[in-house]
Formats: structure tokens, sequence, C-alpha cells
């Protein structure tokens, strides 16, 4: 019955996506948890209670607003969309790149963006039948290759360029004229992924507008609300109308759309929660950058970039793991990021554990 099976799904399952390997989380349980951009902090008891006393008052037995109204104007107003653009959520960033991919999927078409850069780019694009075009950042500083990315993109003709801004997993922000030029010789869409907004002043959304083929996404999961999964496409309404044709119905749920359209009127909270993460992360570059033979790349994330000495990368992940501590390996994942891991950025006390742990792995 194995060999059944196994003939069955090879002759049935695309290729591509048994070429491909599932994606990984780590088991957290019991670990200081640096692993995966999350804000660190929990919401405030007041605010608890009073969002406690909402669910209490919010039925699940009905379907909820298929275009979930309130919460959509919530995030227009709260997020600084220009006005006459629309808004469409999705289930996470990872379903809007998904309803991309199905939206403008056909032969011959491909998704380019640069590497290193956000996984799940490569991976929703083959999941959608799409080759993806990775354009290496430049070794120095991982900034944009622009005569590489213009090469590129009059090859391979690109339906969708992403360009995430700041940028996972190196940290840093784009040059804006860079990005502009880019923008303008796109020959299809380019979507901005501004998933770590909350940590940075520079923004595309004023942008929306000025160029016919400019989305800009945003996630709320980095500001705090991560166990919502809510993510939202800004731009041009005549592109939102079409992507909103293959959006599944009733995609966020009741609770997500009550949970967040609250924590939204209340976003001054989460406001102060990201500032005190930015000061944190200066604190933790200083302390990490003191160390032996450690590198620590600019961020404007709430992560950080640190290359290890040569071939230390694993000995010090497992290291920090060991005492309980759990961050990102990116050692492997691709040339540019040899011997380097990336930390979140946590509350003071677990930015203190982790570089403590590290200068004791480092002798120091």
């Amino acid at each position: 019955m194995s060999d059944t099976i196994d003939k069955l799904v090879s002759h049935w399952i695309r290729p591509e996506i048994r070429a491909l390997s599932a994606y990984h989380v780590q088991d957290a349980a019991g670990s200081i948890k640096l692993d995966a951009m999350e804000n660190p902090w929990t919401w405030p008891d007041a605010l608890r209670e009073e969002w406690v006393t909402l669910l209490r008052q919010t039925d699940v037995n009905r379907y909820p607003d298929p275009a979930a109204r309130a919460l959509t104007d919530r995030l227009a107003e709260t997020m600084g969309v220009p006005e006459g653009m629309r808004v469409l959520l999705g289930n996470g960033s990872d379903e809007i790149i998904q309803m991309l991919g199905m939206a403008l999927a056909a032969p011959g078409r491909c998704v380019l963006s640069v590497d290193p850069g956000f996984v799940m780019y490569r991976m929703i694009a083959t999941f959608c039948g799409m080759p993806y075009v990775g354009v290496p950042l430049r070794a120095d500083d991982f900034a944009l290759d622009l005569p590489a990315l213009r090469q590129a993109m009059e090859e391979q003709q690109p339906a969708i360029v992403y360009l995430a801004c700041p940028n996972n997993p190196t940290g840093n922000l784009f040059d804006e004229a860079a990005v502009r030029e880019v923008i303008e010789a796109a020959p299809g869409l380019v979507v901005i992924d501004e998933a770590y907004a909350p940590f940075t002043d520079t923004t595309f959304m004023g942008v929306l507008g000025e160029y016919d083929n400019l989305l800009v996404m945003r996630t709320v999961s980095k500001m705090g609300l991560a166990g919502l999964r809510l993510g939202f496409l800004a731009g041009p309404p005549a592109w939102l109308e079409e992507i909103d044709k293959v959006r599944l119905p009733y995609n966020i749920n009741v609770l997500t759309q009550v949970s967040a359209e609250f924590a939204l009127r209340h976003k001054a909270v989460f406001d102060e929660q990201t500032a005190r993460i930015r000061t944190e992360r200066t604190r933790l570059a200083e302390a990490l950058a003191a160390l032996p033979g450690v590198t620590v790349f600019p961020s404007e994330a709430n992560f950080l970039l640190v290359r290890t000495p040569a071939g230390r990368a694993s000995a010090w992940f497992e290291g920090l793991k060991g005492r309980g501590i759990l961050i990102k390996s990116l050692h492997g994942a691709h040339p540019l990021l040899e011997d380097c891991l990336r930390i979140t950025v946590g509350r003071p006390e677990e930015n203190e554990a982790v570089a403590e742990a590290l200068a004791a792995l480092a002798g120091h």
C-alpha cells in the first residue's frame, strides 16, 4: 500500500511542490522567544478587560461581514491610506501575496524580488505556478543593485516585483530614489512590503497614486497583533477590484475583525510599545557590536542581523538554544548570509540575557 501511495503522490502532486520543504516554525516552548519578530509586550490589563467585554458581546453563529467594513475603514484611517485609494484585507500578508499571485499568474510570467529577502515571495510564487527570480543585493551593505535589477526586469518582464522596506532578513531600508527607479522601470506591479513600518519613519504609503503600478502591503503583526493574522493591501481601486475577485469569502473571521478594530482604536498603546522596541534595538545593537569579531548591520526593523566570527554561527545558535534563548540562524540560507544570525528585539531583560549569553559564547 505504501508503494501505491508513493506512486500516486509522485504522479499527481506537481514536481515543483514536491521539491519544496514545508515552512518550518521552531518549537519555542519554555524559551526566551526572539526568533519571529514579534512584539514582546502583551496588552495592558485594563485594555485586555475592555477587549474581553467586547468579545462577550460578539456572536460567532453568523458569518462575518464579508467586506469587513468597520475594520477596513479603521485601517485606512490609522495607517494613513491616501484619499481615493482602496484597502483589501488578507489573512496575514501571506494571503495577500497569494491573492496577488493567483490574480496575475499566467504562462510566461514570473515574480521578481531581491535576495536575501522574504521567503514567502518565492514559496507562494511557486504555489501559484510562477517562476521566481531573485536579484542579489549588494554584498557590502545589502543595498539594491540597480543595474542588476534593471537588467533582470528587462529580460524577465516580471508581473510582480516585491520590495520589502525595511527588508527581511537584513533589516535595512532601501534608498527611496532607487526604489522609485525600480517602480518607474518595472513592466508590471511593484508591491512595497511595509511589514516593519512601526519601526521606521520611512513609508511609501503617501506615494500611492503617483504611479499607476504601485501597491503598498502592510500587516498588523509586528505592532503587536501577530495572533490575529491580518494584513492589508492599499492602492488604486482599478487594481484592488480585480485582485479582490480571487479572495475567498469571509476570509477575515469575526473575532479578528472586532479585535483588530478595537486594538486600532487604542493604537497609541502599541505606538508606545514600538517606540520602546526602537530604543531597545539601539541598546542591543551597541551591546552586540562590542563583542569581538561580531558585525551588527544597521536595522530599521524590530530585529538585528548579526554576523558572527567565521564558522561560529551554528555553534552560537545552539549555545543560545541550550541556554533557553531561541533566535534564527540564517547561516546557509543564502551566500550573503554566511555566519549570520537574526535576533528579534525583545524586552530589556530578554535583550540583556541574549547579550550576556553571546558574550559568554564569544569568551568576552
